[in-house]
């Protein structure tokens, strides 16, 4: 039992974890279900509608873990310099992010103008009429084309919303998000459909609803924040103050490249590791793009509890490291882990049973319908397990061992999930269902070396001392 009591917090412990984790949960929650939404509207337009959106889906989500990845290794210093209570530090952090998601979203602008349909193509190559797949490149470029003009404004949001999270403000960004999708799906049906007079566009409608929702999610953010900087009782203190200048000095960007730029590149490679895995599946037909395109939308849903609780883990084990309390950082490490392996167990019960059930929401073809079933099965059996590898990452990552958190993720993924997918799915006639349980299987390898990393310390750093 002792040994136990570990791992079990008081009722103080977790209320304190569910202040921070449930409003991450909710904006989160909201957002993918919105998403899924938007997605199941797609998919009663068509089976080459949806899998265009999915595929630039993809090549986006590449561009948004780049992002996150750019502000998180500022991030870490965010959470240990207010944990200190230096409000210049916090706004050096953020001038930091600023010039990295600029140039990010500048590189990506380029390359999604110039290579766009090149990387569209990329996962065109599986079994399907020519007329399906020249159907899905159409609709996929229309989609990318307008999906670009919504960078800046998500660019802007992640500044912002990143920072009051390693801050502990997790409120505003609920707020924002929730209203983002409200806009999103109201304007779904009203373009997708052609509702109230407008015209029906389809996925290019799809695109401007989503665009929409990115510039209200951040006029609320950032006209909340500056409203709350100044004043005694000024909720944002730290933001007070932000644009007197935009120089960041110069030991600081040197501290935080080091630190930062594992991340940077983890997120990147972590991204495109994932974008190469559906490219392999996508090799066995366009069916298995439009089944993993549903299973991907459902997961999504259910994975923001390990995400939010993984958050959570960035936050407080960040705060405390850089107040100097080490066992104590270590103490509630150890109960964090514990609660997210717990409630993501009993949300991945619920998951797999209701498999059968959310395919049936979309107007697609039997087989495709059949593989998300199945993609969700699995993904569901293996969600303890990556609610344990969430957690272990941002604990590393809380710490500043970025190098470690680069060769435990993304590394990996090219090493290890990219080369079982890639040999499996070509040379072997494996069904892909076996194929995605094997590459989910293979990470019990980075289990064993993030439970050895953890229980050893290495982490339990204040880096901004």
């Amino acid at each position: 039992m002792r040994k136990l009591s570990k791992f079990i917090g008081n009722r103080d412990f977790y209320r304190m974890v569910l202040m921070i984790a449930v409003p991450i949960m909710i904006q989160n929650g909201i957002t993918n279900f919105v998403s899924l939404l938007d997605n199941i509207m797609i998919g009663q337009v068509g089976t080459e509608q949806m899998s265009g959106v999915a595929i630039v889906n993809q090549l986006i989500f590449v561009y948004n873990l780049c992002i996150f990845g750019g502000v998180s290794g500022a991030g870490i210093f965010t959470a240990q310099y207010f944990g200190q209570g230096n409000h210049e530090g916090v706004r050096q952090t953020m001038r930091f992010k600023l010039w990295m998601v600029t140039i990010i979203t500048t590189l990506t602008a380029a390359l999604f103008l110039c290579a766009g349909t090149v990387l569209i193509s990329g996962y065109l190559k599986g079994d399907g009429s020519a007329e399906s797949i020249a159907a899905t490149l159409m609709y996929g470029k229309q989609y990318l084309k307008i999906m670009l003009v919504g960078l800046p404004a998500f660019a802007l949001v992640q500044i912002y919303s990143s920072t009051l999270r390693e801050c502990g403000q997790t409120m505003l960004p609920m707020k924002a998000g929730i209203a983002a999708v409200a806009v999103n799906l109201l304007f779904n049906y009203i373009l997708i459909y052609g509702k109230f007079g407008a015209p029906a566009l389809g996925v290019s409608g799809a695109a401007i609803a989503t665009v929409l929702s990115r510039y209200v999610e951040m006029l609320i953010t950032i006209v909340g924040v500056h409203r709350k900087s100044h004043g005694e009782k000024a909720a944002y203190a730290f933001v007070a103050g932000l644009y007197r200048t935009i120089k960041v000095p110069r030991e600081l960007t040197l501290r935080i490249i080091k630190k930062g730029s594992p991340l940077l590149f983890n997120e990147t490679l972590w991204a495109a590791g994932m974008a190469m895995l559906t490219q392999c599946y996508s090799v066995r037909g366009l069916n298995v793009v439009a089944g993993l395109n549903v299973s991907n939308t459902i997961n999504n849903v259910f994975n923001i509890v390990f995400i939010a609780l993984g958050d959570s883990v960035a936050i407080i084990v960040g705060q405390l490291l850089g107040a100097g309390k080490m066992k104590e950082a270590r103490d509630k490490d150890n109960k964090m882990i514990a609660f997210s392996v717990v409630c993501c167990t009993c949300v991945a019960a619920v998951m797999f049973f209701m498999a059968p059930f959310f395919p049936r929401l979309y107007k697609i073809n039997d087989e495709a319908r059949l593989l998300a079933r199945y993609f969700i099965m699995v993904t569901a059996f293996f969600m303890p397990q990556n609610a344990f590898l969430h957690a272990t990452y941002f604990t590393l990552r809380s710490g500043g061992k970025t190098i470690i958190t680069f060769l435990f993720d993304s590394v990996f993924i090219w090493c290890v999930s990219v080369v079982i997918a890639f040999v499996l799915s070509r040379y072997t006639a494996l069904p892909v269902i076996a194929v995605y349980a094997m590459v989910q299987l293979g990470d019990i390898i980075k289990c064993v070396i993030g439970f050895i990393l953890v229980k050893k310390g290495v982490w339990l750093q204040n880096i901004v001392a």
